[in-house]
């Protein structure tokens, strides 16, 4: 088998894990995260998209563990700072685009630093390249665990496997309960640990925060329970950073090479499930991969969310990944490949619409035999300019112990997806060949559980005014700055028209508010977009 992790070009270190987990959807990650800090001795160190102070980590039935105590994010924080004299606690946020503000929790700079124990640090992390994000995930507890992937500690993420509709539990802030949600973080004990924590460190600096000397605590009480096992052995980190001159940081792009690397490989079989799909790199790669000559036939599957949300994300990402997708499939078929795109619902029994699961989630697996998974989108930012930071696993052999594992989660996400659980019903998703799609369709098309085909439509098809944008035009999901290019080309009379223009200029100001929003459910009054309006709340 030809080798994908290669450090110094796709990953930035290969460390050993003494254990490693993964956990799907909220519940599973919050509740470990509540945990692990309940434990913490000298340090607790974030770094996020977004956090929301008042997040209860413990909900429902788990409320029990805390057996009284405080499940708020913050509240937590400086409860247990305050019981331990020698608990440090260092939360790094992105400066976020003034056009979320209305979304995110206000005066968050004074509400951290100014209502809680001297020892909990919060800051703004402004340091990301020109429409960047700080887009990594990371969480490091006295240096001997540490959990990345997906999920920020923030409104609107906690859910359970089941995503039931209507669970009162879906409820942040005093908001109405938002829509089923799908995300994945990973938990990781042992020496990556420790590379983990540097990185944390280089990245508090980096914002302004000065040096930071986070130490390795020597403790024999690191537990946690998974969603499913992780891969045993070493695990691969590979980051994304964009460049910028001040502070001065070249640009990082493993995750870039990860991606595609990973797909010139795969001869089987490539299972994505991600929030977004627009990245011209990895549309090219899958392009080669249908045309290569002598190569096996390849099935690529993908689960995205129904549509993206909101008019600027449709403006954003809609109509150039409906394209790319359109594009792929037209590919596939003429080469003799198969690429299916997928769905997850659940129907609603009173009035007979599927209410669809959001997937926040970013997870590529290749022949069963390579697993990646972190906060990087199948999008051009997330390649080139925004901080991102994901996790690999690879087999040595088809059929080992790692490959069995990463067998494992793919198999674990996708009867999520289908709803389907039970053995012999699973069986058909332990294969990894042609009739694996063939049985996806099936289930999709009947509707009997959560699968659905995935219709790759926008609201924007019939649009006479947009129906000429293709999709390297909407560089709100570009892979490096772009102002001087915007104005230039807002200024400039085109061909297009200044409508045309004027959407550019749109999309590319509007870049810091697309990469994620909080998802809420909405009146039905306003529910007159395609997915039934469920995530396409201001």
């Amino acid at each position: 088998m030809k080798r994908i992790i290669i450090p110094g070009r796709n990953c930035w270190t290969v460390e050993e894990t003494s254990d490693a987990g993964v956990l799907v959807d909220g519940r599973a990650y919050y509740r470990e995260l509540y945990r692990a800090a309940k434990k913490a001795r000298r340090y607790i160190a974030m770094t996020g998209w977004q956090f929301d102070s008042d997040v209860s980590l413990l909900r429902g039935e788990d409320l029990e563990e805390a057996r009284g105590g405080e499940v708020r994010l913050l509240p937590m924080l400086d409860a247990l700072c305050r019981a331990n004299p020698e608990l440090h606690v260092y939360i790094l946020a992105w400066d976020f685009s003034l056009l979320l503000a209305m979304e995110r929790e206000w005066m968050q700079h004074l509400l951290f630093n100014w209502t809680t124990n001297e020892r909990v640090r919060f800051r703004f992390d402004p340091s990301s390249p020109l429409y960047g994000a700080h887009h990594q995930k990371l969480v490091v507890i006295d240096g001997v665990q540490a959990f990345s992937g997906g999920m920020d500690v923030c409104d609107c993420r906690w859910d359970d496997r089941d995503h039931r509709l209507g669970s009162s539990l879906r409820c942040d802030s005093g908001r109405d309960p938002h829509g089923p949600y799908h995300d994945v973080q990973a938990v990781f004990t042992g020496p990556v640990v420790g590379r983990l924590t540097e990185l944390f460190e280089a990245r508090w600096a980096h914002s302004g925060g000065g040096e930071l000397h986070l130490p390795t605590v020597a403790r024999d009480d690191v537990t946690f329970s998974s969603s499913v096992p992780a891969p045993p052995g070493p695990v691969a980190i590979s980051r994304t950073f964009g460049k910028t001159l001040l502070p001065p940081q070249e640009a990082v792009q493993e995750v870039r090479a990860l991606f595609l690397d990973a797909i010139e490989a795969a001869d089987r079989f490539i299972y994505i499930e991600n929030q977004y799909f627009s990245s011209r790199a990895i549309f090219q790669a899958l392009v080669r991969r249908f045309r290569e000559p002598g190569r096996p036939p390849i099935q690529v599957v993908l689960v995205l969310p129904r549509q993206p949300e909101a008019l600027r994300e449709q403006l954003a990402m809609g109509i150039a990944q409906v394209r790319l997708l359109r594009a792929l499939e037209r590919v596939a078929r003429e080469t003799g490949h198969t690429f299916r795109v997928y769905c997850s619902a659940a129907r609603d029994e009173e009035t007979g619409e599927d209410v669809y699961t959001y997937i926040h989630s970013k997870v590529m697996v290749v022949d069963d035999r390579f697993l990646t998974l972190g906060s990087a989108n199948t999008t051009n930012r997330s390649l080139g300019l925004d901080s991102e930071l994901n996790l690999s696993w690879e087999a040595e052999a088809h059929g080992d112990a790692v490959s069995r594992a990463i067998r494992r989660v793919r198999v674990s996400l996708m009867a999520e997806h289908a709803g389907l659980s039970g053995a012999e019903t699973l069986a058909p998703l332990m294969r990894a060949d042609a009739g694996l799609v063939d049985w996806l369709d099936a289930v999709a098309s009947a509707g009997l559980h959560r699968l659905r085909p995935h219709p790759m439509e926008t609201v924007f098809d019939q649009s006479p005014l947009l129906k000429s944008l293709e999709p390297e035009d909407l560089v709100i999901d570009p892979e490096d700055s772009v102002l001087d290019e915007s104005l230039f080309e807002a200024l400039r009379g085109g061909e297009d028209g200044l409508f045309a223009s004027g959407i550019r200029l749109l999309s590319r100001w509007l870049v810091g508010a697309a990469e994620e929003r909080p998802h809420r459910a909405i009146l039905p009054a306003d529910a007159d977009s395609e997915g039934g309006g469920q995530y396409g709340g201001g």
